[in-house]
């Protein structure tokens, strides 16, 4: 999801909620505690230089119990750090403690924002020895009228 998407998102909400893939919500009480732009500036494997940039938003649990973040508020906390830091539009990245900091992205199901799983990937799978997947074949799919080189009494084994 990009900032301008949760932008759109907020003013149409009641309440800000957040849960897990699993279905496991962030509590009522987070707070939002920082907004953030995070630049990286890496090679991958195959040589190429690359430059990424995401917003991240940190999730933190307190022990104010009465806590509640609302549209409104996270929507002027987003638009500070804009004004402030010149944060553009770009993927948002959410940080959130469970048994280590977690890294997330962020979409939204129509009534909460959901924390989605990462996962890591070669940038550079054409460079970096990894064989590509090969089609597989049902033999069983067959026409008719060919036979596989492998069937009984072909000669091939």
């Amino acid at each position: 999801m990009k900032l301008s998407e949760i932008k759109e998102i907020l003013p149409t909400l009641d309440n800000v909620e957040f849960h897990l893939e699993n279905g496991t919500f962030v509590p009522e009480h987070f707070h939002v505690t920082e907004v953030g732009v995070i630049t990286k500036h890496f090679i991958d494997c195959g040589g190429t230089i690359r430059n990424e940039k995401i917003v991240n938003f940190q999730l933190w649990n307190a022990n104010d119990y009465e806590h509640r973040l609302k549209p409104a508020k996270l929507l002027n906390i987003i638009k500070l750090s804009e004004e402030k830091l010149g944060i553009e539009d770009f993927e948002i990245e959410v940080e959130y403690q469970s048994d280590t900091i977690g890294k997330y992205d962020l979409d939204f199901n129509g009534e909460t924002f959901v924390l989605k799983s990462k996962t890591t990937a070669c940038l550079a799978q054409d460079a970096c020895g990894i064989p590509s997947e090969k089609q597989k074949k049902n033999l069983s799919e067959l026409p008719v009228n060919q036979t596989s080189c492998c069937t009984p009494n072909s000669g091939c084994c």
